[in-house]
């Protein structure tokens, strides 16, 4: 039949869930490189063409597992935004070593692959709209007392920090890394008070 679409398996299946699981810890182990639809079949025990039957094209099943990351993350940064202490635990989340393999296979992948590019990039923008809200609403004119930062400027600066220190201490870097830490605790200070 022309033109019909090709039939995808649920969303919701269990065999869906193995294959992207399959897919993170061939990531994790391996790095991003690693992925093909033979890989994942063989980590998950199944045959390839199930792998095609869930994902068409190895980029839908780059681009869910980025989803599947970006929207942990975001219920990580939810859950800081309404902890007692706001800022200490978005700071908290910036700089928390965990998910360090992975961002640096995301960003990587990301530069390899534009599907996952484009993806990684208006959630990122979403998420950033999203924390400048909160920022605002949490600090009103409080971000004052930090000379020159705006909301969206402040929640770049502390992802930029926090991205920097988790990224160079997967490479072993350390360098100026307690000094930023104290700069920022600092500003939080200042925004406490």
């Amino acid at each position: 039949m022309a033109g019909a679409a090709r039939r995808v398996g649920a969303e919701t299946s269990a065999t869906r869930a193995l294959i992207v699981e399959a897919t993170n810890q061939l990531i994790r182990d391996e790095g991003y490189a690693s992925v093909s639809t033979r890989r994942v079949a063989a980590r998950a025990g199944l045959k390839p063409s199930l792998v095609h039957y869930y994902f068409p094209t190895t980029d839908d099943l780059l681009v869910e597992v980025s989803r599947q990351g970006a929207a942990q993350s975001d219920r990580m940064i939810e859950e800081a935004l309404a902890s007692d202490d706001p800022l200490r635990a978005l700071w908290g989340f910036f700089i928390d070593t965990s998910r360090v393999a992975m961002a640096l296979e995301f960003m990587a992948l990301a530069n390899h692959r534009p599907a996952v590019r484009e993806y990684m990039a208006q959630h990122s923008e979403e998420m950033r709209a999203r924390q400048v809200e909160i920022l605002k609403h949490m600090l009103g004119d409080r971000l004052d007392r930090l000379d020159g930062f705006d909301a969206a400027g402040f929640s770049v600066v502390l992802a930029g920090i926090g991205r920097a220190v988790v990224m160079e201490q997967g490479l072993g870097v350390k360098t100026g890394h307690a000094e930023a830490i104290r700069i920022v605790e600092g500003w939080l200070d200042k925004l406490a008070a």
